[in-house]
């Protein structure tokens, strides 16, 4: 199978102590992984060294086959990887929703009306087409999570790393971030502390404590 993302003892130690070692880990083409743990052992550091924004780490990254030695070299992947962080809050680049899914296509050089029709595709896929004049903070803690993603989808990744993707969201909203996660054929690493729904998303399930992955 080919490995979308690689990890070899991967290592990090913030400014008081080591939060974990030995971290060793391959993730497939569209294949779907989970990472529990307990409070405070690193998941989010770890996912943000994937998403190439943590760089004080020891060990190996690889994308694609390939080597990350550097901010440089990332940036060549930079495109094909896409990154929900856990509070969206200070995520969104627009204050209406269909201009904040517009963005990443007008960056890439799309022109205005075509950029408005890519966006509008993406809010009917998933779903949220009925938002796409609405003012992002005037939304619900799921529309907004779903409208991120939306964000994230624009600029067509082949991985997503989602950080609690659910979380202080309801059932109903966990069930819709659910189904329309289960619908994305991409390569993923979900964050998140609820069994429920892990449970329903990926059916490979990894522990992360001090010293390293443990499949479940």
């Amino acid at each position: 199978m080919s490995c979308s993302i690689t990890l070899k003892q991967i290592s990090y130690k913030n400014s008081s102590n080591r939060l974990f070692e030995n971290v060793n880990l391959n993730v497939g083409h569209e294949e779907k992984v989970a990472i529990v743990g307990a409070n405070g052992v690193g998941k989010s550091t770890l996912i943000r060294i994937i998403a190439g924004l943590e760089h004080s780490y020891e060990g190996v990254l690889e994308l694609f086959h390939n080597k990350i030695d550097s901010k440089k070299e990332y940036k060549k992947f930079r495109s094909d990887v896409g990154y929900l962080p856990q509070d969206v809050n200070d995520y969104f680049l627009c204050p209406v929703v269909i201009e904040d899914v517009m963005f990443n296509l007008r960056a890439r050089g799309v022109d205005k009306e075509k950029a408005y029709c890519e966006a509008l595709k993406i809010l009917e896929s998933l779903e949220i087409s009925h938002l796409k004049d609405r003012t992002i903070f005037e939304l619900s803690g799921g529309e907004q999570k779903i409208v991120a993603i939306a964000s994230i989808l624009s600029t067509e990744p082949k991985i997503l790393l989602l950080d609690e993707p659910t979380n202080a969201l309801d059932v109903n909203a966990e069930k819709r971030i659910v189904d329309i996660l289960n619908g994305i054929k991409k390569s993923m690493i979900i964050v998140s502390h609820h069994k429920t729904f892990i449970d329903k998303l990926a059916p490979t399930v990894y522990t992360l404590n001090s010293t390293g992955l443990e499949l479940n």
